[in-house]
């Protein structure tokens, strides 16, 4: 059989993977219709589990207009005798079981949970095993069915898939100072558990800069940084040509990515139409007035993490809601929203449309927030965006100096600057890095550089 290279890139936001037989790299069709595969895992009572966009989509049908009921979860049982009887009599002695509730935590109507970004957990020593349905599942179990996935459709795509260059981010999220080898045996755990047993593990940026030169042999040039701005992590590297291969000089990363931003749209334009800030009128025990600002912090989180956003549909949720629409005034019709979006489960559709709303900030000056299902329509010129993401930006050019600085490098020492991973098509990320390095910086497929250069990386055998 031709020799082949083949790369897998298993994303926090998404996945990917290639082939590359040392002429043409070739992506594999993950999903029916898209190279690119959400990394989402749900694993239904029964403990199947589906992956993909079919894990989400089973996810929204399951979750959406469910009113969610905890009930207690037993957690004794005392036993102790009962007599039966009067007098002198004998008496009949039968044991009497009393069970011990505890707080309400279980959700009886739950039929599945949705795993995404389980990547984040994977440095993290802290987070050993997720609870699925009252049975313990070791993080390197949830991930592997999306492994097997890719791992089965490579196979079906080029018959073999045993063996594999596999991306990772340059540092894992996490506080333990061993946090990527931790992540890294993990990994290579749920790896070797879909099938791929021949393992060669390739930092990101790196990747999408194998992809990048590649593609482009006759790029003029020692130095090449790599800006990998992806969903979870930013992750930078400066590589120095030699001939037709590379050294590596210097690599960085932080845990910096377009889901920070996206959550961070959230809060500043979706929560004040929300509730947040209002006043939460009712009376108490001796019908006296109290007025007290409505709890929206106990919302926030739930909001945030659209995976577990459907447990707002619980009574000590929306029983506010619904005295704050029942008191009328200005802000009726914002809870009127935070109700919409509890009872159906919206908070995944509502980070859907901010990504478009993202997405066009990237092409057009102005663009709209639009959402009719809770009946917000909010404009934004680029400028407020940018001026809103600012801590970010400032975080993403401090990433830039810091890689520059481990290379001993100055700016004009640069010779490409390779723009890679989907926020780097935000508009103020491009300007930041054309400020720094002119007529440097170039863009190269957003969304598929790292598995492509995985492979490519797979086929030469670099290490």
């Amino acid at each position: 059989m031709a020799k082949l290279g083949i790369g897998i890139d298993f994303g926090t936001t998404n996945s990917a993977a290639a082939v590359f037989d040392g002429e043409t790299v070739r992506l594999i069709q993950l999903e029916t219709h898209d190279a690119i595969m959400p990394s989402a895992t749900y694993i239904d009572r029964a403990l199947q589990s589906l992956t993909g966009q079919a894990a989400i989509d089973r996810y929204i049908e399951d979750n959406t207009g469910r009113t969610v009921e905890l009930v207690p979860e037993v957690i004794a049982e005392v036993s102790k005798f009962v007599e039966h009887g009067e007098g002198g009599e004998a008496n009949e002695v039968e044991t009497s079981t009393q069970k011990i509730y505890g707080a309400p935590v279980t959700d009886s109507g739950l039929q599945g949970r949705l795993f995404r970004g389980t990547k984040r957990l994977l440095g993290d020593e802290r987070v050993r095993r997720l609870m699925v349905f009252d049975h313990p599942f070791r993080l390197v179990a949830l991930i592997t069915p999306i492994l097997l996935r890719m791992r089965q459709t490579i196979e079906k795509a080029v018959n073999t898939a045993s063996y594999a260059h596999l991306g990772h981010p340059v540092n894992f999220e996490g506080r333990e100072a061993h946090r990527n080898s931790l992540a890294l045996n993990r990994l290579g755990e749920a790896y070797k558990h879909a099938g791929v047993t021949g393992q060669v593990f390739y930092p990101e940026p790196i990747a999408a800069a194998a992809s990048f030169l590649h593609a482009n042999p006759g790029v003029a040039g020692e130095h090449l940084l790599t800006v990998d701005f992806g969903g979870g992590t930013l992750d930078l590297c400066v590589l120095r040509r030699q001939g037709e291969s590379f050294d590596v000089v210097a690599t960085h990363g932080i845990g910096l990515g377009g889901d920070h931003i996206d959550q961070l749209l959230f809060r500043e334009l979706l929560f004040p139409m929300l509730g947040q800030g209002e006043i939460w009128r009712r009376k108490g025990f001796d019908r006296e007035l109290i007025e007290t600002p409505f709890p929206f912090e106990d919302f926030a989180d739930l909001l945030l993490n659209w995976a577990v956003t459907y447990t707002l549909n619980q009574n000590k949720y929306t029983t506010p809601v619904m005295e704050c629409i029942e008191q009328g005034g200005p802000g009726k019709r914002k809870f009127e929203r935070l109700r919409e979006v509890i009872k159906h489960n919206l908070s995944y559709l509502l980070f859907a449309c901010i990504k478009d709303f993202k997405a066009e900030l990237s092409s057009n000056e102005i663009a709209h927030l639009d959402i009719p299902e809770i009946d917000v329509d909010i404009r934004m010129s680029r400028t407020e965006f940018e001026a809103l993401i600012a801590e970010p930006l400032t975080r993403v050019a401090e990433a830039v100096e810091v890689t520059l600085g481990k290379a001993e490098l100055a700016d004009t020492d640069i010779d490409v600057v390779l723009r890679t991973g989907g926020s780097s098509l935000i508009p103020a990320v491009k300007q930041m890095l054309d400020e720094h390095f002119p007529h440097k910086v170039v863009e190269h497929d957003p969304f598929t550089s790292v598995a492509a250069g995985l492979a490519v990386a797979s086929f030469n055998d670099w290490r």
